[in-house]
C-alpha cells in the first residue's frame, strides 16, 4: 500500500545507511510493520488474530524444532519416546504441553481471524488474493495437524489415523490402491510414521512461505476495517507502529496469559485421555474422536448415513472437502457492493442467527458420539452450512438494501463534524 503520506525511511547513520544500501531489511520492517505503514485508524481488537495467528505459528515452529531431537518416528518406540520426552527430557514436558495445547491455540485464532473475514466480507475485491492465500494456510494447517497427532502414537493417534486414511478408500476405483500407496502399506505402521512425522516437520516452513505471501498481498491493497470504506485521506490512517504495535501487544499479553494457563494449570484438558494409552491395533477405542478443532469437518463427514447413487462414506468425504473449498468461491459468490456486515442488516441477522449456530451445532456433533439426535442435528447442520453459502449469501447479496455507509473512515470514528473529519478550523474567528 502507498500514501503519499506515509512516513520515508530515513537511517539514523552511517552504519544502517550503509545496511539499507546493501540490504535494505531496516527498509523493509519499517515499511511493513512500523511508522512507514499507515493503517485504517478504526480497527478493533478482532484484527488481532492475524498477528496471534503467527506468533503460534512461530511458537510451533520452534517447539516442533525440540521436539523434533528426542523423538523416533518407528512404531516400536515411538509412544516411548514420547513418555521419554515428558519424563526425562528437561523441560521436555513443558516443550510438548506448550507443542500441544499451542495447536488449539493457532486454530482458536485462525477460526476468529477466518470468522471475522466473513463478518467483515475480508474477501471481497481488491483483497481476493489474501483470502485465497488465507485459504491455502488454513488447508496447510489441518494437514499439518492431523499428522502431528499421530505422531505420539497413542490409541486415538493409530485409530485416527486408520479412519482418516482410510477415507481414500471411498474413492472409487483408484482408492483403496491410493490408500496403499499413501499409508505404505495396508494399515498405518512405521512406514506412515515415518511419512506423518516428515511431513509435519517440513509443513509449517512451507505454511510460513505462504504467511510471507499473505502478508505480501496485504499490503499491495492495505487492510480492510470495520466499515468496509476505503482510506481518502491521511486523516483516515495512523502508523502502525506505535499504534498498532501497541494494540497487537496488549492482544498478545492476554492471549498469553490464557495460554499460560492451560500450559500450566489444565495441559489435558483438550485432550483425549485414551491417547495415553499405546496404541494397540487389536483394541478399538469406544469412541473414535480427532482433535476438537476438527469437530466441525467431521460432524460433516459423518453426516451421510445412507447411499445414494454414490457410497455415503463418498458422499461424506466429499462433503467434508467441500466444506472448506467453498470458501475459495466466496469473492466470486457474495455480490454486494457493502463490505461490513454492520451496514447489511439482512447479512448480519443470517450470520449471527444461521451461520455462528450452525458451527456451534457442528463442533457438538463433531466430538459427540455416531448416535442420535447428534447425526440428525450434524445432517442439519450440514445442509443449513452448504445452504448459507451457495443459496442465502448470493440471494442476500442481490435483494438486500445496505444502510448508508459513512463518507470516510475519520467520519464513521469521529462523526459528520466538518472539523474533525476534513481537520480544518472552519468556525470563524472571534
Amino acid at each position: 500500500m502507498s500514501f503519499p503520506w506515509a512516513k520515508e525511511y530515513k537511517p539514523a547513520n552511517d552504519f544502517t545507511k550503509w545496511v539499507d544500501e546493501k540490504l535494505p531489511l531496516p527498509r523493509l520492517v519499517y515499511n511493513a510493520v512500523g511508522a512507514g505503514y499507515p493503517v485504517p485508524r478504526n480497527l478493533n481488537y478482532m484484527w488481532n488474530f492475524g498477528v496471534l495467528a503467527g506468533f503460534c505459528l512461530v511458537l510451533q515452529i520452534i517447539t516442533g524444532v525440540v521436539l523434533a531431537m528426542h523423538y523416533a518416528a518407528n512404531a516400536e518406540v515411538a509412544f516411548a519416546t514420547t513418555e521419554h520426552i515428558m519424563r526425562n527430557v528437561n523441560w521436555g514436558w513443558m516443550m510438548r504441553y506448550m507443542h500441544a495445547n499451542g495447536a488449539s491455540f493457532f486454530f482458536l485464532a485462525l477460526y476468529i481471524h477466518i470468522f471475522r473475514g466473513f463478518f467483515y466480507s475480508s474477501y471481497k475485491a481488491p483483497r481476493e488474493m489474501i483470502w485465497l492465500l488465507g485459504v491455502v494456510i488454513f488447508l496447510l494447517t489441518m494437514a499439518t495437524a492431523f499428522m502431528g497427532y499421530v505422531l505420539p502414537w497413542g490409541q486415538m493417534s493409530f485409530w485416527g489415523a486408520k479412519v482418516i486414511t482410510g477415507l481414500f478408500g471411498a474413492i472409487p476405483l483408484v482408492g483403496e490402491p491410493l490408500q496403499i500407496w499413501l499409508v505404505g502399506g495396508f494399515a498405518p505402521d512405521n512406514a506412515a510414521l515415518n511419512r506423518f512425522f516428515s511431513l509435519h516437520f517440513l509443513l509449517p516452513f512451507v505454511i510460513a512461505g505462504v504467511v510471507i505471501l499473505h502478508i505480501w498481498a496485504l499490503h499491495i491493497p492495505g487492510s480492510s476495517n470495520p466499515t468496509g470504506v476505503e482510506v481518502k485521506q491521511e486523516s483516515d490512517t495512523v502508523p502502525f507502529h506505535p499504534y498498532y504495535t501497541a494494540k497487537d501487544g496488549f492482544g498478545l499479553g492476554v492471549f498469553l496469559i490464557l495460554y499460560a494457563a492451560f500450559v500450566f494449570f489444565l495441559p489435558n484438558l483438550l485432550g483425549h485421555a485414551d491417547n495415553y494409552i499405546e496404541a494397540n491395533p487389536l483394541a478399538t477405542p469406544a469412541h473414535i474422536v480427532p482433535e476438537w478443532y476438527f469437530y466441525p469437518f467431521y460432524a460433516i463427514l459423518r453426516a451421510f448415513t445412507f447411499d445414494f447413487v454414490l457410497s455415503a462414506k463418498l458422499w461424506g468425504v466429499l462433503a467434508m472437502f467441500s466444506s472448506i473449498l467453498l470458501w475459495f468461491l466466496l469473492p466470486w459468490l457474495d455480490r454486494s457492493p457493502v463490505r461490513s456486515g454492520h451496514y447489511r442488516p439482512l447479512f448480519r441477522k443470517f450470520f449471527w442467527f444461521g451461520l455462528i449456530p450452525c458451527m456451534a451445532v457442528l463442533f457438538v456433533c463433531g466430538g459427540a458420539p455416531a448416535e442420535e439426535p447428534y447425526v440428525m442435528l450434524s445432517q442439519i447442520a450440514t445442509a443449513y452450512y452448504f445452504i448459507h453459502f451457495l443459496v442465502i449469501i448470493p440471494i442476500v447479496s442481490s435483494i438486500e438494501k445496505p444502510e448508508p455507509l459513512p463518507y470516510s473512515i475519520t467520519e464513521a470514528v469521529l462523526g459528520s463534524d466538518k472539523d474533525a473529519v476534513l481537520g480544518e478550523n472552519t468556525t470563524p474567528a472571534t
